[in-house]
């Protein structure tokens, strides 16, 4: 199992590509954005309610209890050696961006320091930090750096031993939530769990959008009433496929397409209203390119 932090770091990071100016400026912009959403969820949500974050801003925060030393100083010297590790096992842009990225969330964190918590409700803290520090982290991953250097520890791991880079993240974050247990209380550990799962989710909406592609399979002696039905209720194409049962060795009809996530309900109604026993299959697709997948207009 990998991250969407690895697969866009294969994306953006092992690319060779030569950026425009305008992709620069682009990219520097959401980066910024960025490093202040993440600042923003620690130190206006987590901190003051004393909810940690995973990775290397968790051990931070962590720092931060026991010897007063603000965050973002630790956040920044604590991501040197993985910046260093970065700049030489994946690449100049990205150890940039990173670097960029981590300065940005080092000094809006000391600087918001001293500003006042939006709310002393913990759940409300809790839910909100994980969005804002999610949207924060989905935003710079999408283009192309990164603001912990813990993922690209993993990554590195992931290659001299049997874990996945999931995994090892795990473990890790499993290892600091225990420690936030005994210097900030259980309660606030299982609170921080909370916040780092509703980031991770956050990230997953960012990076892939609200417009995520599916690839939908569908077997059905009706395949033309369900393509027709595709076509016309949704506006996308579809591809006829030959098949053949394994069990029975009857000829069958495979109904290939294409949709994102907010057409998926859509798609499962349309099939079970024209044929309740059809076998359906829906899978993730991380990006689509070429073909006709533009949708068509609906009068």
């Amino acid at each position: 199992m990998t991250t969407h932090f690895q697969e866009q770091l294969l994306k953006t990071g092992l690319q060779h590509k030569k950026l425009t100016t305008k992709r620069k400026i682009e990219r520097t912009v959401w980066i910024f954005i960025g490093a202040v959403l993440m600042a923003v969820g620690l130190e206006i949500f987590l901190i003051p309610n004393s909810v940690m974050d995973g990775g290397i801003v968790g051990i931070s925060i962590l720092l931060y209890v026991l010897t007063d030393i603000s965050v973002g100083t630790f956040i920044f010297l604590l991501n040197i050696p993985f910046f260093i590790i970065g700049y030489k096992q994946i690449g100049k842009t990205f150890a940039i961006s990173t670097l960029f990225g981590i300065t940005i969330l080092s000094v809006v964190t000391n600087l918001l320091h001293h500003v006042a918590a939006f709310t002393e409700d913990i759940l409300l803290a809790t839910i909100f930090g994980g969005v804002f520090v999610g949207a924060g982290i989905g935003l710079v991953i999408r283009n192309g750096g990164a603001l912990d250097g813990s993922e690209i520890l993993a990554i590195l791991l992931n290659k001299k031993n049997p874990f996945s880079v999931g995994e090892i993240i795990m473990i890790f974050n499993i290892f600091i939530f225990g420690i936030g247990g005994f210097i900030l209380g259980w309660d606030r550990a299982m609170y921080s769990i909370i916040a780092y799962v509703i980031a991770y989710k956050t990230i997953d909406v960012v990076i892939a959008g609200l417009d995520e592609s599916k690839s939908v399979w569908i077997i059905s002696d009706q395949y033309r009433e369900i393509g027709e039905a595709i076509i016309a209720r949704l506006g996308r194409g579809v591809t006829y496929l030959n098949a053949e049962g394994g069990f029975t060795g009857e000829e069958k009809k495979v109904i290939f397409c294409i949709v994102n996530r907010l057409e998926e309900a859509k798609m499962k109604s349309i099939v079970e209203e024209l044929d309740p026993l059809a076998f359906l299959a829906i899978a993730d697709i991380n990006e689509v390119r070429g073909g006709k997948f533009k949708k068509k207009d609906i009068h």
